[in-house]
């Protein structure tokens, strides 16, 4: 934190530093075509190789004794946030036959409610990612908590179609806002060298949600109230959370950044007031800006509008591959495969478990391979599993095939949060930008259990029953494109592996632990000691 001393301005010391504006995205056809030329290079550029020795060790023993009982609290509180948000969520994915039966409408129309979860997200994190950005992340994340509290237990008195789908459309809009701020919570605080690790077991959290909903579904299952008491009683831990959070306060990383714009804009008013008073001044008007939150967004737009795209694109990628091969799995197996109570149960928790080893595996691989090769390398090992996944129709198939499918599947997004906070390391609108990509990639593959439902339909199984169809055939094809589809993304994408998650205006990391190229950075907020300081740019 800055002392007093920095954070007060002589009237002596008017002078707004010179600033270098932030270039405007070059998407010329000389710059497309060198970015393009290097894809394959940087791809190749393993990080693991960048060691004093030829060859980088990850001191997994450093990035835990980094970590403070502080940051410790700070992360799991961020974990189970996302745990908690992913158990409501596939509460009822693992239950919407026992819905569709309840309410009189078929599993399709209730699959309606999963696409609307998903479509409505990206409402939720424009909203409480403005106000995480603008307010803090304490506040935003316990109305979240307090909104699933009273929507869960809504959701069991349903008693009519469109009461089910309005209830699971305004969950949407809370759920969309808990992702950004539980990863912000997670990792923004953490030291530069535990944030790989970290990032390894904080997404796992989605996994572990499945594997709770599952297990909770299955004790509540032969109860008079069955999939509502689940709703009931999933309502129980965001309350929980929301006391935990009330105890701790705001982050540290939120509180400097929240200086920083204040200062700077403390000494531009000063500046100007200098200048109305006929004091003159070195500044120019770009110098005399404050710092305000439509600043920030047009000046992020401005600069980065091609990485957001390209974030749209990726996590529309990753979002198809989570949602397309787990939302129908439960119905695949109970319809299609016709596993018992039990061993749909076993089954179930047996493959996202695997989901939570697969995600810490390769979160740490990311850091010998880079993040681009690591997730293209969980699309290829995820390929390999689909056909006996979805084909072989026994549990001696399924339950290896499908842990290890989805130890890929959440492989890839174990690497993710990492990814994507180094990728919106340059704007202060991190809570707001990397909420709004993900849920954007959530909407775009909102309808992924809807589309595999009306296709399957299509595959009646009159062997089977009138209520069967061939999930299993539709569900490999689709999660084949999708593979596919993430391969070419990540190989055409950029990387800022290591780099500071600090923006321009605030004290840089001194725990900045990377072999790549140092350069020296200027503040928007003037300092003398500062401009030694450096930050880490990862050149592509």
């Amino acid at each position: 934190m800055m002392s007093e001393q920095e954070s007060t301005c002589t009237k002596s010391s008017v002078s707004i530093q010179n600033i270098e504006k932030t270039p405007k995205a070059d998407v010329s056809l000389r710059s497309c075509r060198n970015y393009l030329s290097t894809r394959l290079s940087t791809l190749l550029s393993i990080p693991a190789s960048k060691g004093k020795n030829g060859i980088k060790t990850f001191n997994l023993k450093k990035a835990i004794k980094s970590m403070s009982l502080h940051h410790w609290n700070l992360f799991w509180h961020g974990f189970w946030a996302w745990t908690v948000d992913s158990m409501d969520f596939f509460c009822v994915s693992i239950s919407v036959s026992d819905i569709a039966k309840d309410l009189n409408t078929d599993v399709t129309s209730i699959t309606w409610g999963i696409t609307l979860v998903l479509m409505l997200r990206s409402v939720g994190s424009i909203i409480f990612g403005y106000c995480g950005d603008r307010w803090g992340r304490k506040w935003p994340l316990c109305v979240c908590y307090l909104l699933f509290t009273i929507l869960e237990i809504a959701t069991g008195f349903v008693k009519t179609l469109n009461q089910f789908l309005a209830i699971r459309s305004l969950f949407g809009i809370a759920m969309g806002g808990c992702y950004g701020l539980a990863a912000a919570t997670s990792l923004e605080d953490a030291p530069q060298v535990s944030r790989g690790f970290l990032s390894g077991i904080f997404l796992p959290g989605y996994s572990l949600g499945y594997v709770l909903a599952t297990a909770f579904y299955r004790g509540f299952e032969t109860t008079q109230f069955t999939w509502k008491a689940l709703f009931w009683f999933s309502a129980g831990p965001p309350f929980l959370l929301l006391i935990w959070r009330l105890s701790f306060g705001e982050l540290e990383y939120f509180k400097d950044l929240y200086e920083a714009k204040q200062l700077h804009n403390q000494r531009v008013k000063e500046a100007i007031k200098a200048r109305e008073l006929g004091i003159s001044t070195d500044d120019n008007e770009e110098d005399l800006r404050e710092i305000t939150f439509w600043s920030e967004l047009k000046e992020t737009f401005r600069a980065e509008w091609p990485m957001l795209i390209y974030l749209i694109l990726m996590l529309s990628g990753t979002n198809f591959m989570s949602h397309g091969s787990q939302d129908l799995f439960p119905t695949m197996l109970k319809k299609q495969a016709k596993l018992s109570r039990n061993a749909l149960t076993i089954t179930n928790v047996v493959v996202n478990l695997g989901g939570c080893f697969g995600g810490i595996f390769w979160g740490q691989i990311s850091e010998f391979l880079g993040r681009r090769l690591a997730v293209i390398l969980c699309a290829i090992c995820g390929g390999a599993f689909l056909y006996p996944t979805f084909f072989k129709h026994s549990e001696a198939y399924i339950i290896p095939c499908g842990f290890l499918l989805q130890f890929a599947v959440m492989g890839a997004w174990g690497i993710i949060p990492i990814h994507l906070t180094e990728l919106t390391s340059k704007s202060s609108l991190r809570t707001m930008i990397s909420g709004t990509a993900y849920q954007l990639g959530n909407l775009a593959s909102s309808a992924s259990s809807t589309i595999e439902s009306k296709i399957g339909s299509r595959f009646p199984l009159k062997e089977s029953g009138d209520d069967a169809y061939d999930y299993g055939k539709v569900m490999c094809i689709f999660m084949g494109c999708v593979f596919g589809y993430l391969i070419i993304v990540l190989f055409l994408g950029p990387e800022r592996f290591h780099t500071s998650i600090k923006t321009d205006f605030m004290l840089e990391e001194e725990d900045v632990d990377s072999n790549y190229e140092l350069d020296r950075v200027l503040s928007p907020v003037p300092r003398s000691h500062f401009e030694g300081k450096i930050r880490v740019i990862h050149k592509e």
